[in-house]
């Protein structure tokens, strides 16, 4: 099991593959593994090299309990990014994952060649600002909550109605959903995180060729979002997946897959 110790912490890390490489980069609350399923196999398909990590406050990576910021998590990308000796690296984010890489081409456009931006903003607003605190308010107060109760209103946030309407689906994504154990100290932390201020002037300045990606049932981060920092980004390309929710990079992988190799393959 590999670490790197950077930027005052320790980050797990998986690598596969050969050839350019490409850091996937997860969002709040999800571990590295997330990506193996579909984005990996997909992108050494393509013939990258892929490196994915537990960030800070996800075991068996460093928690911080204590509290981080987006600037800390920047900082530990560029930290692996040097400590793998990756050399123009591309790079996917989801949620926070793409909050972490938007702030990371902002501030080392040197180190990155492209970025694919999904499920992402760049800016909070009031209601999702709201759900943020109460969730971390819930979790805090000690309130016993049934498995399969937080499994339904999880499958509710971060899936399609698509998904949700064939019973076999949501059956199998109701069941993984009541498998995970509800967040630690180091999953709220990484929530506190996530009201982002409004950013959209500063990612202006963002000289990296950037691709963004919504979805069109996303309720976390709603795909006018996506379209609104895309124009704000200079050069930066769209795209709205169908029948896809928060969780549109597992639900319908082939697409986003497709979407992110072609963009890479945009710039050879």
């Amino acid at each position: 099991m590999p670490f790197a110790s950077v930027n005052g912490v320790r980050l797990h890390y998986d690598e596969f593959g050969v050839g350019e490489p490409v850091l996937l980069i997860m969002g709040s609350g999800g571990r590295g593994r997330a990506w193996h399923l579909h984005q990996v196999p997909a992108l050494r398909a393509a013939g990258y090299r892929v490196v994915t990590f537990d960030n800070r406050g996800i075991a068996p990576s460093d928690l911080c309990a204590d509290g981080f910021t987006v600037r800390d998590m920047v900082g530990d990308v560029v930290g692996l990014i040097e400590h793998l000796g990756l050399e123009s690296v591309r790079v996917v984010g989801t949620s926070m994952g793409s909050y972490i890489a938007q702030e990371l081409v902002l501030a080392r456009p040197d180190l990155v060649r492209q970025a694919v931006l999904m499920a992402t903003r760049g800016r909070t607003d009031r209601f999702r600002a709201a759900l943020s605190t109460a969730t971390r308010e819930l979790h805090r107060s000690g309130a016993v909550i049934p498995s399969s109760y937080s499994a339904v209103t999880q499958a509710m946030q971060v899936l399609s109605p698509a998904t949700l309407a064939r019973d076999q689906d949501a059956a199998d994504w109701l069941d993984l959903l009541e498998l995970a154990p509800p967040p630690g100290p180091g999953e709220l932390a990484q929530l506190a995180v996530e009201p982002m201020p409004d950013r959209l002037e500063a990612y202006r300045a963002i000289e990296v060729r950037c691709h963004v990606v919504s979805f069109s049932d996303d309720l976390l981060t709603p795909a006018q979002h996506g379209r609104e920092l895309a124009e704000i980004i200079p050069g930066a390309t769209y795209e709205c997946v169908a029948d896809a929710g928060h969780y549109g990079y597992l639900e319908v992988p082939e697409t986003v897959n497709k979407s992110i190799v072609e963009f890479f393959r945009s710039a050879c």
